[in-house]
């Protein structure tokens, strides 16, 4: 199944996240398909962007949001 989850970068203490399509079976960290946004909690207004074309898209196809994905993108 394709999923759309966030992904980790940034460095230790200091989170970035990528909004992405995945495969649900890869790892947090592991390949992904497309990368449609990031969030940042860190920043002061805590910054969210998605395209969300491409996220209507992948959900038209059949992808499920995570938890997190869901609670950020207010879908």
């Amino acid at each position: 199944m394709t999923v759309i989850r966030l992904t980790r970068m940034g460095r230790k203490k200091k989170p970035f996240y990528r909004v992405v399509v995945t495969d649900s079976r890869k790892r947090r960290d592991g390949g992904w398909i497309e990368s449609i946004g990031y969030h940042n909690p860190v920043s002061k207004d805590k910054e969210t962007v998605i395209d969300e074309e491409r996220l209507n898209y992948w959900l038209s196809v059949g992808a499920q949001m995570s938890p997190a994905v869901k609670r950020i993108s207010k879908k």
